[in-house]
């Protein structure tokens, strides 16, 4: 086991990855020499050279639709996307191409393409480079969406996708890029908890708490601050959001009969909402209380002093599980908050 920060585990599972298969290359603004804003493919261009790691021009449209055409020619392409605000002048190649480029030819193509995403807040930076966007990928047929939250799947899940036959959509939680924790770098990824599936991180009996990517860290404190009041939370790491991994969730619903979901993203069409309609469509009559979602206000993405407001919190989050719990609360009627 080593000890490595998240952006580290990537950097690491990446080169595993390139080791392991020449087809695979990485694309994107500024990661050969300088190893990309956030110093994910640090090293990278310097040992596989630089026709395996391009640096690409500012136009993330073309990335992706070179991307398209060395996928079509067998290659395993990685598209690195600057930030998650610049995903959108690609937008039109994901949902249009990416996704239905398979089902088109009736299974005859493969799109074995991997987009990284850095997304979500908490760095103190504006819009354009504090979103999450990843809603509008969830509601496209075609595409894998998942979001990691720890340093271990960070470096799996990026060689399963990878690996992967389907269109992937790798969302990383930037404020997380510097959280250590333990990696085992022996992990056969093919052996590993498979690409499309969630993991309960914490048993309870009274609440269950669905979060990913960045806010899966303070779903953990929210569980043992629970704990303090006498709640007991199971904490679900959702990994993949596109598909979901229904049966976790249904499994602890059924045992807790509540549930709470968690998002950086805007309550309005978010995945939250989502959820919990399948949810209480599949676990109605074990239900104690109506799903709480507890998200991102519906605002454009507000200047960093006031993110720390904008982004769902221990104090909202925990005032989420009082509210599935029918306690009182002062903080229900904030906008975001479910009625």
């Amino acid at each position: 086991m080593a000890t490595m920060t998240f952006a580290r585990a990537i950097n690491a599972g990446l080169r595993r990855a390139m080791e392991a298969d020449p087809k695979v290359l990485l694309m994107g603004e500024d990661i050969g020499a300088l190893g990309g804003v956030f110093r994910i493919t640090d090293g990278l261009q310097k040992d596989f050279g630089a026709h395996r790691v391009l640096d690409t021009p500012l136009a993330e449209s073309g990335i992706i639709g070179t991307a398209v055409g060395l996928a079509y020619r067998g290659y395993r392409p990685v598209c690195e996307i600057q930030f998650d605000g610049f995903i959108y002048p690609a937008f039109d190649q994901i949902v249009s191409q990416v996704a239905k480029l398979h089902y088109r030819t009736q299974g005859l193509v493969k799109v074995p393409l991997t987009i990284r995403v850095p997304f979500g807040g908490g760095i103190g930076s504006p819009e354009h480079h504090s979103e999450s966007p990843e809603a509008y990928f969830t509601h496209t047929s075609g595409l894998r969406v998942i979001s990691v939250s720890n340093p271990q799947d960070a470096y799996t899940m990026i060689q399963q996708a990878i690996a992967s036959d389907d269109p992937v959509l790798y969302f990383e939680p930037k404020r997380r890029y510097h959280d250590r924790g333990e990696v085992d770098e022996s992990v056969d990824p093919a052996a590993a908890l498979p690409l499309g599936s969630a993991r309960v991180l914490t048993e309870g009996r009274d609440v269950t708490l669905v979060a990913y990517g960045p806010l899966v860290k303070t779903a953990l404190d929210v569980a043992v601050a629970a704990g303090d009041e006498g709640v007991s939370v199971e904490v679900i790491d959702l990994r993949s959001l596109s598909p979901v991994d229904y049966p976790v969730v249904e499994a602890s619903v059924r045992k807790t009969g509540r549930l709470v979901i968690t998002h950086e993203a805007g309550q309005n069409g978010g995945l939250g909402a989502e959820i919990a309609a399948s949810i209480t469509e599949r676990c109605f009559h074990y239900l104690e209380h109506a799903p709480v979602r507890v998200t991102g206000f519906d605002i454009p993405y507000p200047y960093s002093k006031l993110e720390s407001h904008h982004l769902p919190d221990l104090d909202r989050i925990l005032d989420g599980v009082d509210r599935a719990m029918g306690r009182a609360n002062s903080l229900s009627n904030l906008p975001g908050a479910d009625d």
